[in-house]
């Protein structure tokens, strides 16, 4: 199925194919016989996908294009400082095969121009020629994704014709910037440049570097992050030869070109581009490649100095536990009390990539508001990627918080703050949950624990104690008691599942209790949190039917249970306490309905600020 981006690159394919200006490479015999007007335009993102238009499996030599890959690995085989005692960074102004060196430094201005081209090959590790160039073609696979091939023909013709380039090698030899061979290193340079691509291989390399230098569809590492840095810092200044300025104010992309025809181009973090046509232009690039690539960057607005909307919005939504409080059953006390100070605790629901800006925008807006505020909220579930400097910003925020005297909570279930594991910690340091309600009721506990001292939901208590049995006699309250199992339950037990029958009426004597129902896509959603106090399992038992939801222990759990047949004797022996019982239940009921549709945010509906989803 096509896609609005598989219509943007066909347009510019079209508005490009009628262009017959420029020439063939003819200083190179075999690259004079190619075909002038193939023509094939490619762009893979970061995660794998190409759009392809034009003969795009056609297969052509690299040429200069290999210039970063190999600049890459003597990085990585050497280090940058050792790399740049030999190799300048700075622009030429000249063009790319000029014999000369930087008049102060006395070393080639970059990797980019032969002259760094070949200095790059002559410091590639290797016990003789043929193993360094192996570990170059090896190299430049992995970052396409498939054993790549040297052209023979192609190579033979460069090594009778390359003169100029041999010239370059032994000046470098004369200035000790290459210590051995110079011959050796200029005709490693003719076998790199001879190796065999096609314009979906130029595009997965290229995705690679954008990648953070990890191949999007084999996983491999091609290159560390850190030195995929510096290469595409060269590629932005360098990468274009004497017409890089023009290149960066049009296009706005670190690139490469070759005089094989293609052009490579990075848009770090997103995609990576490649076209390839023969025609060439006075500098040397290919001229539907340096169209194609203005126009995709105009069209997909690709300039890296392009500032997106996304950039300044990281909040997705913000609002308080009064307007959208958790589903935890709460007392009339602690209701009363979140009713009054629920506008103290607030959350906010972050999304896209948070880089600098997000984080930033997101610090700044907390901050403003947390004179304020009691308790905070950050819930991360629907960032994609969260930068270094934004981990450090938001670990930093908490701590600031907590000083100030406002504990703040991340639901960051997928880890993006580091966190591998989820808890609420009362020291502070591991306070990262794994969902919203979870978050909530966070949230809410602080304000209770701060401003509801009376009217608590209690941690445990004795059977003689539990709401249920409030409305019978003395006698009632032994008769029952004598029918009821007590059980202990670890935490994390499912004690029921939807479907299942009837177990009884469940009173809670201690514990965290979850119901919960699963949703199409098979998630559990959280329909509300029991506590010691409160029952479960009665209308099952009342009416015979089976449980209509999940139910689990968050917490170990103690439960007195009232067992379906003795309910059934005892209430036949006694109907007067049945009528007690459910009385009690129907309150009970009641209760446990308000709370859950408190639970769904119905007031938040009615105003602004309500939240995006559980």
């Amino acid at each position: 199925m096509r896609t609005v981006v598989d219509t943007i690159i066909g347009e510019v394919y079209e508005l490009c194919l009628g262009n017959r200006d420029g020439a063939l490479a003819d200083y190179i015999p075999e690259l004079a016989q190619v075909p002038p007007d193939t023509f094939s335009l490619c762009l893979a993102t970061t995660d794998g996908h190409v759009y392809e238009m034009g003969a795009s499996g056609t297969e052509f030599t690299i040429q200069s294009i290999s210039k970063p890959f190999t600049y890459g690995l003597a990085l990585a085989d050497h280090g940058p400082d050792a790399v740049a005692r030999k190799i300048d960074v700075e622009p030429s102004g000249e063009p790319f095969n000029e014999i000369s060196l930087d008049p102060v430094t006395e070393r080639p201005r970059n990797p980019m121009i032969n002259a760094g081209a070949i200095t790059a090959a002559s410091l590639i590790t290797g016990t003789d020629p043929a193993e360094r160039f192996e570990r170059l073609r090896l190299c430049y696979s992995a970052y396409a994704g498939r054993e790549l091939t040297v052209d023979e023909r192609v190579y033979e013709s460069e090594s009778r014709t390359g003169h100029r380039n041999r010239a370059i090698g032994h000046m470098l030899r004369s200035f000790d910037i290459i210590g051995n061979d110079p011959d050796a290193a200029v005709d490693l340079y003719f076998r790199q440049c001879s190796i065999n691509v096609t314009s979906r291989d130029l595009a997965l390399m290229a995705a690679t570097l954008a990648n953070n230098g990890t191949n999007p569809l084999t996983g491999e590492c091609a290159l560390a992050p850190e030195h995929v840095e510096r290469v595409l810092a060269v590629m932005t200044s360098c990468g274009m030869y004497d017409a890089a300025g023009d290149w960066i104010a049009h296009v706005g992309l670190p690139a490469k070109s070759g005089v094989g025809g293609g052009v490579l181009a990075v848009l770090p973090g997103q995609i990576g581009i490649a076209v390839h046509s023969p025609r060439l232009d006075s500098h040397g690039n290919s001229v539907r490649g340096v169209q194609a690539c203005r126009a995709l960057s105009k069209s997909l607005e690709l300039h890296f100095l392009h500032v997106t909307r996304a950039a300044r919005s990281a909040i997705r939504s913000t609002y308080t536990v009064a307007e959208a409080p958790s589903r935890q059953r709460r007392t009339d006390s602690e209701r009363a009390t979140l009713d009054l100070v629920g506008d103290r605790a607030r959350i906010y629901e972050l999304h896209g990539d948070l880089l600098f800006a997000g984080a930033e925008s997101a610090v700044r807006a907390v901050g403003e508001r947390a004179a304020d505020l009691e308790a905070v909220v950050v819930d991360l579930r629907r960032v994609d990627e969260v930068g270094d400097v934004a981990r450090r910003m938001l670990t930093q925020m908490r701590a600031d918080l907590d000083a100030d005297g406002v504990p703040c909570a991340f639901v960051d279930p997928d880890g993006h703050l580091g966190n591998t594991t989820s808890s609420v910690d009362p020291s502070g340091r591991g306070r990262i949950l794994v969902d919203l309600d979870s978050a909530l009721e966070w949230a809410e506990t602080v304000l209770l624990d701060r401003h509801c001292g009376a009217g608590r939901i209690p941690v445990s208590l004795e059977l003689a104690d539990h709401p249920l049995l409030s409305n019978l006699t003395d006698v009632q309250v032994e008769r029952f008691a004598a029918e009821l199992d007590v059980v202990d339950v670890p935490g994390g037990t499912t004690v029921v599942r939807r479907g299942d029958d009837a177990i009884g009426i469940v009173l809670i004597l201690s514990g965290r209790i979850s119901t919960s129902l699963a949703g199409p896509n098979g998630n559990l959603h959280r329909i509300a949190t029991l506590a010691p106090g409160m029952t479960f399992g009665e209308m099952p038992t009342l009416t015979g039917g089976t449980f209509l939801n999940d139910v689990r222990t968050d917490t170990p759990a103690r439960f007195a249970v009232l067992r379906p047949d003795r309910y059934t004797k005892l209430t036949e022996a006694a109907p007067e306490l049945k009528l007690a019982l459910l009385d009690r239940l129907a309150k009970g009921a009641y209760a446990q309905l308000e709370s859950a549709i408190r639970g769904l945010g119905v007031k938040a509906s009615t105003g602004p600020g309500a939240p995006g989803g559980r």
